[in-house]
């Protein structure tokens, strides 16, 4: 017969030992996926960082930490938190006192975010919104790594940006977020094609000096515009950064497809998880695709190194954690 008091108190100790040896095991993927308010008060002697958005359950993000923490052997806990909204600022605060470490931030809070931030760095000041947050000499520092974890995964896809014809669609914070990065990559030209071509306008403004410095040509027009066949060249790469997706649409008409993409060009869809209208377009004209998944996890490795530091850099593995994502 089992003495199951005896068993209870002996599994306790097992436990215990296992939360503070192997902090990156399966307590992070599991029992933290459905925890929407993450209190690291609650994990004693570990580092606790968290994702904040509204909805926040489906996040893929505490599986991607908890396979960065496995890789690079880090004692430290990733989970959730779900603020109601116009509320983010003080559940934010709340995780930093109670000892969090770091933030990852998501939709509908990285202008919040950004607002929240002591000091923010160039690329997020750039960017117009903010990401990655972190504790340092008492002040939360912000960050945008979105930009950098898009090149990334273009760049691991074999697509050259250097002297490339870029169309980046859309001209909202998804657009400014990645507009830095993509200049940085000395493109030949880059077209950013809004429904509104004055909010594109607004972009091509901020954005002028650095193109000027990459000697890049940047240049807004309409959606609408990029029906004409007589003025609009095919580009190297298509990047989607609307919403249209979520509602089965795509920013590009019929027309404007057949004049933006041949064989050669990559579409780059930036929702992730399922082959929009976007990307059908670009199959249908024998364009190569992709969604985003890959600059979630790119993304994501670098507000992991930001946080656990750089020289864990050779100790993560991103498209070993996107290929398992895909599987």
């Amino acid at each position: 017969m089992i003495d199951w008091s005896y068993g209870v108190s002996f599994i306790w100790k097992i436990v215990q030992e296992i939360d503070q040896k192997l902090a990156y095991s399966l307590n992070m993927t599991s029992s933290a996926s459905m925890d929407l308010h993450t209190d690291p008060s609650l994990f004693a002697g570990l580092d606790v960082y968290a994702v904040a958005g509204n909805p926040i359950t489906h996040s893929k993000s505490p599986l991607i930490h908890a396979k960065f923490a496995e890789q690079s052997h880090q004692a430290m806990h990733y989970g959730r938190l779900q603020p109601d909204l116009g509320c983010f600022a003080k559940a934010a605060q709340d995780f930093f006192a109670a000892g969090g470490k770091g933030m990852n931030v998501t939709v509908p809070f990285k202008l919040d975010a950004q607002a929240l931030a002591d000091v923010l760095t160039p690329r997020a000041k750039l960017a117009g919104a903010v990401n990655t947050l972190w504790i340092k000499d008492q002040q939360i520092y912000g960050d945008n790594t979105d930009g950098a974890g898009l090149v990334r995964d273009l760049l691991a896809q074999g697509i050259v940006l250097k002297g490339a014809r870029i169309l980046l669609l859309g001209a909202g914070g998804a657009a400014r977020g990645v507009l830095s990065p993509l200049l940085d990559q000395l493109p030949k030209n880059l077209v950013i094609a809004n429904r509104s071509a004055a909010k594109a306008d607004q972009l091509v403004a901020i954005f002028s000096d650095l193109a000027k410095e990459k000697n890049t040509s940047l240049e807004s027009v309409s959606l609408e515009s990029l029906e004409d066949s007589k003025n609009t060249a095919p580009f190297d790469l298509v990047i989607n950064a609307t919403a249209a997706g979520l509602d089965n649409q795509s920013p590009l008409s019929h027309a404007a497809a057949v004049n933006v993409f041949v064989p050669s060009s990559f579409a780059y869809e930036m929702l992730y998880g399922k082959t929009t209208s976007f990307m059908q377009q670009a199959l249908q004209r024998g364009a190569r695709v992709s969604d985003g998944l890959g600059m979630l996890v790119e993304q994501a490795a670098d507000a992991f190194l930001i946080w656990r530091g750089a020289k864990l850099a050779s100790s993560i593995d991103p498209r070993a954690v996107l290929a398992l994502l895909r599987s």
